[in-house]
């Protein structure tokens, strides 16, 4: 059988058994069209006749040959796609062995999260405030998304009955999961004041809705409005750095360490399901410390 017949297959498996979207399969389809022209150009004639060496040299061609090259995540997740593929071919019998198990994808290079000061934030949330509707719903938004660490994804899918008191919110996170976050006070009255005086306006216009955050049609709010009502409360406030949504949840989880809160309690809030994940950030603290101690002993320099 053909690489492409096997590759279509897999594709298959993967849109049936496992149910995987649109768009993933796409992303398969594509990265692993990469791998079938790079054996047909080896005069490969299916993944059968891989070697564990044939591999390697596809990990050079990728991050060294190709036109263009591919960055260090785009290799990772074509390499992810081979193994998967490979996996796969052994199990229905279609190929003796799996020689891609090894495979490790290149070391990705650590990215640390870019979180801005608390003056920074105070300001970006005074922004987007004011007396009309939208202003209200925008100051809500921000202020839930720096007091609870939320996902913008998560903020914008609330319904009202997710505020499960004046004290806490629930957040459903990646795979459906769900967390309880304390609101805190000033989130607290920016809510309460958008649920008074702005919602019910949003909800006029449009079908009832469970959503907490209306659009001014009274739809939910998307993804991309809460985007652009952070957009502009950071031109607004004049700020320099690039603001977005995940910039409030690093911001958060930062401002959390650096308050003397355990990585654990940051982990369980952001909602990470490893603890390895939330450390990233005490790497962030560690260099603030770093340059203020460099910044103001006598003897740092």
């Amino acid at each position: 059988m053909t690489t492409a017949a096997l590759v279509d297959g897999y594709l298959r498996h993967l849109t049936v058994e496992r149910g995987l979207s649109r768009n993933t399969i796409a992303s398969y389809r594509r990265d692993l069209a990469i791998y079938a022209d790079w054996l047909d150009t080896r005069g490969v004639a299916d993944p059968g006749g891989v070697s564990e060496g044939d591999l390697a040299d596809f990990v050079r061609f990728l991050g060294a040959d190709r036109e263009p090259v591919l960055a260090t995540s785009s290799i990772a997740r074509v390499l992810s796609a081979v193994r998967g593929l490979h996996r796969f071919l052994v199990e229905e019998g279609e190929i003796a062995s799996d020689v891609s198990k090894e495979l490790r994808p290149p070391k990705l290079p650590t990215r640390l999260p870019k979180a801005i000061p608390v003056e920074d934030v105070e300001a970006l949330i005074a922004a987007a405030g004011g007396e009309e509707p939208v202003e209200l719903r925008d100051q809500a938004l921000l202020e839930l998304l720096y007091a609870t660490g939320a996902r913008v994804s998560e903020a914008v899918s609330l319904n009202v009955d997710d505020l499960i008191d004046e004290e806490v919110v629930r957040l459903f996170g990646k795979g459906g999961k769900q967390r309880i976050v304390p609101l805190g006070s000033y989130a607290r009255r920016a809510i309460d004041a958008y649920l008074v005086r702005a919602r019910p306006i949003f909800s006029a216009r449009g079908q009832a809705t469970p959503a907490l955050f209306l659009g001014v049609r009274g739809r939910r709010m998307s993804r991309q409005a809460a985007w652009d009502a952070i957009t502009a409360a950071a031109e607004k406030a004049g700020l320099e750095a690039s603001v977005s949504p995940h910039t409030l949840r690093h911001s958060f989880a930062t401002h959390l360490l650096e308050g003397g809160a355990d990585v654990r309690v940051v982990q369980e809030l952001l909602g990470h399901s490893s603890v390895a994940t939330t450390q990233i950030y005490t790497l962030v603290t560690a260099d603030t410390l770093r340059e203020m101690y460099t910044a103001a002993h006598p003897r740092a320099r």
